[in-house]
């Protein structure tokens, strides 16, 4: 076992963290990321801090997606937090579709995306509730920091928690079963998600996502701090298209964020619109 960071040390490897990332790891989550730290040191034959510090900063061997990799928490289900799902479909996707020209998709975007549970739901839901999805062409698209996620939801395999919240006639319609405990995505649907990467706190790999009508990014603020939770706000207010609407998870408000968008109280949900009028880019 390597030996346990000094203080000074664990300070320096979150300030590097949250440099590249926006995630704050404080000393109250040391024992949760030295566990990570330990198994990476070890993977990576570093014999002492300054050793593996140093191949961190040089991103050796890719070191930095390995850690970031690490240290990412999927927790994630069908399904989830499925009133959004209803107002996406009834509140939001009409004036979405209005807004659109014509010859244009209506594009949503999951970020982060996890293991692909959150993208799949929604081609699902609007497959099953949204009529207008025969005429109107929609781009689903979810992205994440963590490639050991993205590489999970491209494969599109899940295991009977991940399927607890979906009605068994729904597994039987989109999924085939793929071991004992394991059901895949068929075919058809999983290659209608795409999987890109991205970093909510850098514009130019949020930028390149395009804009969107609507982004999911939903339980992944609460683990910034003020200043990374403004940069990721004003990154996801360039990636709405004007009109655009972005829902968050249920601990999140965008109010106490930032100033830049609008309160939609729908009955099914709370979200925050980009400003109809706003041609800002």
């Amino acid at each position: 076992m390597p030996p346990r960071a000094t203080a000074d040390e664990f300070q320096r490897l979150c300030d590097f963290l949250y440099r590249r990332t926006g995630l704050s790891f404080t000393p109250a989550r040391r024992y949760y990321v030295d566990r990570r730290l330990a198994a990476r040191m070890e993977a990576t034959g570093a014999a002492t801090f300054p050793d593996y510090f140093a191949r961190l900063r040089a991103d050796a061997g890719g070191e930095v997606e390995h850690l970031v990799n690490s240290l990412t928490v999927n927790e994630t289900y069908f399904f989830r937090e499925d009133h959004q799902l209803r107002c996406l479909t009834s509140s939001i996707l009409p004036g979405a579709v209005a807004r659109r020209v014509p010859s244009e998709p209506v594009r949503i975007w999951s970020v982060p995306c996890s293991t692909g549970e959150e993208p799949y739901s929604i081609a699902i839901w609007l497959l099953e509730n949204w009529p207008p999805i025969d005429d109107v062409d929609v781009e689903i698209v979810g992205s994440d920091i963590d490639t050991l996620a993205l590489a999970a939801a491209r494969d599109g395999i899940y295991g009977r928690r991940s399927l607890s919240r979906l009605p068994p006639a729904l597994v039987t319609k989109y999924f085939d079963q793929s071991g004992d405990e394991s059901w895949r995505i068929i075919d058809g649907l999983r290659e209608s998600v795409l999987f890109t990467e991205a970093n909510l706190i850098d514009p130019a790999t949020v930028g390149a996502q395009g804009r969107f009508d609507v982004i999911f990014c939903r339980n992944v603020l609460i683990y910034f701090d003020d200043m990374s939770r403004r940069v990721a706000a004003e990154n996801l207010y360039d990636a709405l298209v004007p009109g655009g609407y972005i829902c968050l998870g249920h601990a999140e408000s965008m109010s106490r964020i930032s100033p830049l968008f609008e309160v939609r109280r729908h009955e099914e949900a709370i979200v925050y619109q980009r400003p109809e009028g706003d041609a800002h880019d």
